[in-house]
């Protein structure tokens, strides 16, 4: 599966965005998807992750109750919403596919994703 992600850009602190990822060759519903960001001189680390059936998801702790990750099966892409963006979310944002797990807790761990997107820079200014 391709990946290409999008929606990045500028935004003040306390501002939203919506971060698009479009998958193409393979349909989604045969993936677990991840968000995952790495700020400058910082590892990667996860942000959000969906099952592909939907019934799992991952929030890092720094991100629960403000970012939302959902999927369109029709559209074949992943979206994370992010509102009450601060400063420190600065990071460039790559989704991942991981092939369909049958893990009842959908994984959030990087080496578990083996399709990646170029990933979209996201700032946010105080």
């Amino acid at each position: 599966v391709q990946l290409q992600a999008s929606g990045g850009g500028l935004v003040q602190d306390g501002g939203s965005l919506r971060l698009s990822c479009v998958a193409s060759g393979r349909s989604i519903t045969g993936y677990d998807m991840g968000w995952f960001r790495q700020a400058p001189g910082k590892e990667r680390e996860s942000v959000a992750a969906i099952s592909w059936s939907g019934s799992s998801t991952f929030y890092r702790d720094s991100v629960k109750g403000r970012f939302t990750i959902s999927k369109d099966i029709v559209k074949n892409t992943v979206y994370l919403q992010m509102n009450s963006l601060k400063p420190e979310d600065t990071a460039v944002y790559y989704c991942a596919a991981r092939t369909r797990s049958y893990t009842r807790v959908v994984s959030s761990d990087t080496s578990d994703f083996g399709s990646w997107g170029q990933g979209t820079l996201v700032t946010v200014s105080s």
